[in-house]
C-alpha cells in the first residue's frame, strides 16, 4: 500500500477546505463576491432593526409578522419578471440599478426613524419595494455567475458565494444587536445605507454582461416557458415544494425579539438571527463530503426534515444557550438542504432558461420565508410564542414526511444516471472537446 492510498491528515484537511480558485482567478467574481458580503452585512443590519422597531412601535407579533406578508406578492410578481429579464438584458446592468435602488429605500429608513415620531407605515411600504428589487435582481445574481467563473470553477464559486451570505448573516445580526442597543436604530440604518454605497461602487467597476443577440424579450410566454419546464420535472418541483414547507412551518425569526424577551435574555436577539448562519458555515466550510454524495433529492428530504426538528427542540428549551445551540443545528441543516437542491437545479437545468428558473428557484427559497413569518406572528397571537416555534417545527417535520411519499421521483433522483443530469453533463463534456 503507497502513501497515495492514505492522504496525510493536512490533505485531508484540505479536501474539506473550501476552493478559492474563482476568487483569485476571475476579478470581477472577487468584485461581486465583495460587493456581495457588504451588502449581505448591511441587509442583515436592517434584518434586525425593522422587526425590532416594529416591536418597539407596537408590540404586537402580529404586526411584526405582517412583514412577511406586504413581501410576499412583490417578491413573486418581480422575482418572475427578474428571472425574464436576467435573460434579456445585461445582467450587470440589473443587478447595478437595482442595487441603486436599495440604497435610497434604505436611506428613507433611516429619515423615517430621525423623526420625532417615527411612522409605521414607512416601514411595510419600504419593506415591499425591498422586496421587489430583490426579487427582479436576485435571478441575475446567479445566472451571472456561469458568465465571470471558468465552467470547471462553477461548483467552488457557488461554495464561495454560499460562505459569503453565511459571514454577513452571521455578523450582520450579531453586530446589529450592538450597534442598535449602543448606537440606536438610526445608526444601523445608516450603516446600511454605507453598505449599499460601497456595494454599487464595486459592481460599477465589473465588465458589463449583455444578453446573448438571440435572447428573447422578457414576456409572459418567456416566463409561462419557464413554469412549463419545471412543472414537467417533478424532482425540481419536489426541491421547491420540500423548501417551501420547511420554511413555512419553521422559520420563526419573526418571534425572535420576543423569544428573548422571554428567555430574559433580550441580549441574545442578534445571536439568535446568527444561530442558524453559524451552524451553516460550520457545514460550508466542511463540506467536500457533499461531493461523494449521488442521491441528491434523499439529502434534500432528511436535511429538511432535521431542520424542522431542530427547531422544534429550540422551541421547548428554557436556556438561551440550548436555543441558540439548536437554531445552529436546524441552519447546518438547512445549508446541507441548500447544497443538493442548488446541485439538482444547477446540474441538470438548461443554460437557455437558467434565468427564468432561477426566478422560479427564488420564490422556493424566499416567499417560504416571508410566508414563515406570517404564520409565526400568528401562531404566536393564537398560543403564545414558544408553542409558534416548536409547534411549527413538528408540523415541518409531517409536512416533509408526507410529500417525500408523495414525491417518489424526488427520493429516486441519483445524479450518476438521471437522464437530465446525463444530457447536461454530456453536452459540457461535447463543448469541451
Amino acid at each position: 500500500m503507497t502513501d497515495d492510498d492514505h492522504p496525510p491528515p493536512s490533505g485531508r484537511l484540505r479536501a474539506l477546505l473550501p476552493d478559492l480558485t474563482p476568487w483569485y482567478a476571475s476579478p470581477d467574481f472577487r468584485r461581486m463576491w465583495l460587493a456581495g458580503l457588504v451588502t449581505v452585512f448591511g441587509s442583515f443590519l436592517t434584518f434586525v432593526a425593522v422587526p425590532l422597531q416594529l416591536k418597539e412601535l407596537t408590540g404586537s407579533t402580529l404586526a411584526v409578522g405582517a412583514v412577511g406578508a406586504v413581501e410576499l406578492v412583490p417578491l413573486i410578481v418581480f422575482g418572475l419578471y427578474g428571472g425574464a429579464l436576467a435573460d434579456a438584458l445585461d445582467r450587470r446592468a440589473l443587478i447595478l440599478w437595482t442595487e441603486l435602488g436599495l440604497t435610497v429605500l434604505s436611506a428613507l429608513l433611516l429619515l423615517n426613524t430621525l423623526l420625532p415620531h417615527p411612522m409605521i407605515w414607512p416601514l411595510y411600504v419600504v419593506a415591499a419595494l425591498t422586496s421587489a428589487l430583490n426579487g427582479l435582481q436576485r435571478p441575475a445574481l446567479h445566472a451571472i455567475v456561469p458568465r465571470i467563473v471558468a465552467h470547471e470553477q462553477l461548483p467552488a464559486a457557488i461554495a464561495l458565494n454560499s460562505m459569503r451570505w453565511q459571514i454577513g448573516a452571521i455578523a450582520g445580526p450579531a453586530l446589529a444587536g450592538v450597534f442598535i442597543a449602543y448606537a440606536g436604530l438610526p445608526f444601523a440604518y445608516g450603516l446600511d445605507v454605507l453598505t449599499y454605497v460601497v456595494s454599487a461602487a464595486l459592481i460599477m467597476t465589473m465588465a458589463p454582461s449583455p444578453a446573448s443577440h438571440d435572447a428573447e424579450k422578457p414576456s409572459l410566454r418567456g416566463i409561462l416557458e419557464g413554469g412549463r419546464y419545471a412543472w414537467s420535472r417533478k424532482e425540481l418541483l419536489g426541491t421547491y415544494a420540500i423548501d417551501l414547507t420547511a420554511m413555512f412551518f419553521a422559520f420563526p425569526t419573526a418571534v425572535f425579539p420576543f423569544l428573548a424577551d422571554e428567555l430574559h435574555a433580550p441580549w441574545a436577539l442578534g445571536l439568535m438571527y446568527a444561530a442558524g448562519a453559524a451552524g451553516s458555515l460550520a457545514v460550508s466550510v466542511t463540506s467536500g463530503w457533499a461531493s461523494r454524495i449521488h442521491r441528491h433529492g434523499r439529502m434534500v428530504v432528511l436535511a429538511a426534515a432535521g431542520w424542522g426538528g431542530a427547531m422544534a427542540v429550540a422551541g421547548w428549551m428554557h436556556n438561551v444557550w440550548l436555543v441558540l445551540l439548536f437554531l445552529a443545528v436546524a441552519g447546518g441543516c438547512d445549508m446541507i438542504s441548500g447544497l443538493f437542491r442548488s446541485a439538482m437545479w444547477d446540474q441538470t437545468i438548461p443554460d437557455e432558461l437558467r434565468g427564468r428558473l432561477a426566478g422560479i428557484e427564488l420564490l422556493s427559497y424566499s416567499a417560504g420565508p416571508q410566508l414563515g413569518q406570517v404564520r409565526a406572528g400568528g401562531t404566536a397571537a393564537l398560543a403564545g410564542v414558544r408553542a409558534s416555534v416548536w409547534a411549527g417545527g413538528l408540523a415541518c417535520v409531517a409536512g416533509v414526511g408526507l410529500l417525500a411519499l408523495s414525491l417518489p421521483k424526488l427520493l429516486s433522483y441519483d445524479q450518476r444516471t438521471d437522464p437530465h443530469a446525463v444530457r447536461a453533463r454530456e453536452g459540457k463534456l461535447a463543448t469541451a472537446a
